[in-house]
């Protein structure tokens, strides 16, 4: 049989697809811990993946090549079938290797960013000379400064409570002495009566007044 026939060129893609997804688990592993740069590793593998995807692509051109030249029509559909999937396959790898390759270089990125931020960070504590254990103290005396803020609000809080707590034990206290005062008053003989007569006099005294002011408005009127 011709190496260009049907059944090496399946085994063919077969075996082309079995080495892409040997190569995926190993290209994949690289977005777990990138390097600042590609590796000479990591550009030889993205190199095979790309043969082996354009080798792919070949044989199933070629496979569709045989399928047209064949005669028997009672297989030519379980082959187009199988040329199909081989090119769904493909389809899906191509797809999975661009994925792959994203992936690793946003990683990368998102080191190389981290390890920038941290190089930014050394250099701006060696150039402004900053001690790490005398940094470590002022951390520790800001957090004290800020402990006796603290207390000093708890001590002000206590101190308005206990004023508010004073005068409300003053008001009963003066609410107390006023029933004492008026029960005292309730005691004495005839207080009552001299109480009610002060009172009728001032109505008494507040008509009267009343009256003279109306008349002396209504003589002012009358005159003019």
């Amino acid at each position: 049989m011709s190496t260009t026939g049907w059944a090496p060129l399946r085994q063919q893609a077969r075996s082309l697809e079995t080495q892409t997804d040997n190569l995926f688990n190993t290209y994949s592993a690289f977005t777990s811990n990138p390097s600042k740069r590609p590796t000479d590793e990591e550009q030889r593998i993205e190199t095979q993946l790309q043969d082996l995807l354009a080798r792919r692509e070949a044989v199933v051109a070629s496979l569709y090549r045989t399928l047209d030249s064949d005669s028997s029509a009672s297989s030519s559909a379980t082959k187009l079938q199988n040329v199909h999937r081989h090119k769904e396959i493909l389809s899906d790898h191509g797809k999975e290797f661009q994925r792959l390759k994203s992936a690793i270089a946003q990683a990368r990125n998102h080191s190389n960013l981290l390890s920038s931020v941290r190089d930014d960070i050394n250099q701006y504590r060696t150039s402004t000379n900053i001690d790490p254990t005398r940094e470590a103290e002022y951390r520790l005396e800001e957090r004290d400064a800020i402990e006796r803020s603290h207390g000093m609000a708890d001590r002000v809080l206590a101190n308005a409570y206990a004023v508010n707590q004073e005068f409300g034990e003053q008001h009963l206290a003066l609410a107390r002495i006023n029933q004492r005062i008026k029960g005292a008053a309730m005691q004495i003989p005839g207080i009552n009566t001299i109480i009610g007569k002060i009172n009728t006099r001032k109505k008494r005294d507040s008509i009267i007044l009343a009256i003279l002011i109306s008349g002396c408005f209504l003589m002012l009127l009358w005159m003019r």
